[in-house]
């Protein structure tokens, strides 16, 4: 039996953790870095003890966005690590998007594709200059977040619900942040980035995880 003391409770949990989190990127770096490992495991609590059913491969997608969380803490060192981390992450949410999507041609899955590709295409076309070693691994994980979002506007499509809109801000949401994330990192560097990232990223994995809860009493 689903328990609404508890969701209030997560929820809060997770929001004031949230906002501790931007409150410190502002005013308290040190503040931000030891709450920046918690965004995750919070919102995960939400979904277990909001979800009727719970999906382990969503389990699997916020274990490996914690994970990815905190080794991008240390960008200098393991930043390779971070991306892998966030790529396993979306692949996962890829799987679960496609189950969900009903039978399609390849003229709806190119239509889709469009604007993921080329938003993609012109955002490398900017970065491209400074990857260096990290071209391939940069674009590998474009692919895969522009899968991610392109599967999310497929399903949105084939089924406008609330939940699936939900799923596609989200996706759309973390595109945003990752792309932020990159210009940052590769082209332009500005302390407002940080908020702006996070507040994204936040946002993106919130939604994604409601729309997620609500499946699950399907």
């Amino acid at each position: 039996m689903i328990s609404k003391t508890r969701i209030y409770a997560a929820t809060i949990v997770f929001l004031l953790t949230s906002g501790l989190h931007i409150f410190g990127l502002f005013y308290n770096t040190s503040l931000a870095n030891y709450t920046k490992p918690f965004l995750i495991p919070t919102l995960g609590i939400l979904y277990v003890v909001s979800a009727k059913k719970i999906d382990f491969w969503v389990i699997g997608a916020l274990a490996f966005s914690c994970l990815g969380d905190i080794l991008l803490l240390d960008k200098a060192q393991y930043f390779v690590f971070g991306l892998g981390s966030f790529l396993v992450a979306h692949l996962l949410y890829i799987k679960v998007t496609a189950r969900d999507i009903q039978k399609v041609s390849w003229r709806e899955v190119l239509l889709v594709s469009i604007p993921f590709s080329s938003f993609l295409f012109g955002l490398i076309q900017l970065l491209y200059p400074n990857l260096n070693e990290m071209k391939i691994p940069v674009i590998v994980y474009g692919i895969v977040i522009s899968s991610f979002g392109a599967s999310a506007l497929l399903l949105y499509r084939q089924e406008k619900s609330t939940e699936n809109g939900w799923l596609l801000l989200g996706a759309l949401l973390f595109i945003l942040s990752d792309s932020l994330i990159a210009i940052n990192s590769f082209y332009s560097a500005n302390e407002m980035y940080s908020f702006l990232i996070m507040t994204t990223y936040i946002l993106a994995q919130y939604f994604i995880v409601k729309s997620f809860i609500v499946k699950s009493f399907r």
